[in-house]
């Protein structure tokens, strides 16, 4: 005689309509979502290279992180650990965590996010109002660890740092590489000599490596980090257990160590950018795009810089592609406030001057300090 077979509390038929409806829930999201502009610079230094930034501070939840916190959702539901009424919880510097903390409310689900106390005050609120809720932890090499304590008593950890380089279709499925190259397409010089980006989790230089080469393209791929960052240590030797030489003040990138989602081996180029040199870049966004960006924003921009001056001095021509992460008014408190700055001793009058030079010169004379 057949039995049955008895399922277990998490796979009860209830709980796979509530999935269903969770990842119909996700794709409606998507369909609503129209993608993101594609922002054309010419810069009077540079005859013949075009600049390209795509604005993904335009996703309904502020930024780059949107895609992310919609696959890490989607890659959660669909490998069975987040179920219907679970809390969800992930370790996040701030963008990421708003994400979160908007799919979760979009799911009706609780999010906890933890986060480094030094958090940009403006980040923490917006969790907040999505009525998610901030775990501040003193010293941010813990927050992973907290992060686990909290998986520990049942939440699902959506663990952007150790699942971010899996989580995203790096094949297509509208990624954020194959969203560039497409509206690239009908550009004077379609095809980009390069692509900056960041590294936070390592999942976007992760997806636009991959994606670059399973296209088979010769689009490069150049990661803008702050000076001394655990990316820049680990990808110079492809010491997975490097870690940084110093701290950097702009949110999001220049992790302190080699995280999990970190590929050395997709990244073709990497640039240091000094955190004065970053803000300073930020601040000039605003003047070129009429709009205030975050301060990785201002890392990719100094990256593009130096590398359209290098292409300036070879004599070639070609178009430089980089993203906008966040809007900048995340950072009012902080990367925008002048007294802010001045407290921390960061002066970004002389990286300013040198950028503008580059601007008008189209030539990279010295590092920034």
């Amino acid at each position: 005689m057949n039995h049955p077979i008895a399922l277990q509390p998490h796979h009860t038929s209830h709980d796979r309509a509530w999935v269903h409806d969770a990842l119909a829930s996700l794709a409606q999201e998507a369909a609503r979502s129209a993608d993101t502009h594609l922002l054309k610079l010419a810069l009077p230094g540079f005859p013949g290279i075009d600049f390209y930034f795509k604005d993904e501070a335009a996703h309904p939840s502020g930024s780059l992180k949107h895609r992310l916190a919609r696959s890490l959702y989607l890659y959660a539901l669909c490998n069975g650990r987040l179920h219907e009424g679970q809390p969800v919880v992930d370790a996040s510097s701030g963008s990421t965590a708003i994400s979160e903390a908007w799919f979760a409310r979009l799911l009706g689900l609780s999010f906890t996010a933890v986060m480094p106390a030094c958090t940009a005050p403006r980040k923490i609120r917006d969790v907040q109002a999505l009525g998610g809720r901030c775990d501040l932890v003193e010293d941010p090499a813990q927050v992973h660890a907290r992060a686990a304590e909290h998986a520990a008593r049942g939440a699902c950890h959506l663990d952007q740092f150790g699942l971010a380089e899996r989580a995203t279709d790096w094949r297509g499925n509208n990624n954020i590489a194959e969203s560039i190259i497409q509206q690239m397409a009908r550009e004077p010089q379609p095809m980009p000599a390069w692509i900056v980006c960041g590294a936070g989790t390592g999942g976007t230089s992760a997806t636009i490596g991959r994606y670059l080469r399973y296209r088979r393209l010769d689009t490069r791929l150049c990661v803008a980090e702050p000076s001394g960052s655990g990316f820049v240590q680990g990808w110079r030797t492809l010491d997975r257990g490097a870690v940084a030489r110093r701290p950097t003040v702009i949110e999001g990138i220049g992790r302190p160590r080699v995280e999990a989602g970190f590929l050395f081996e997709v990244v073709d180029h990497v640039v240091e950018v000094p955190d004065t040199a970053s803000v300073a870049a930020a601040w000039m966004l605003e003047d070129l795009l009429g709009r205030r960006y975050g301060g990785s924003s201002g890392t990719n921009l100094v990256a593009c810089l130096q590398l359209a001056a290098a292409m300036r001095a070879r004599g070639e021509r070609g178009s430089i592609v980089s993203l906008l992460c966040d809007p900048g008014e995340r950072y009012t408190e902080t990367l925008f406030d002048p007294g802010w700055l001045a407290a921390r001793s960061i002066d970004i009058a002389p990286a300013r001057a040198a950028l503008e030079r580059c601007l008008a010169t189209g030539t990279w004379t010295h590092p920034l300090a």
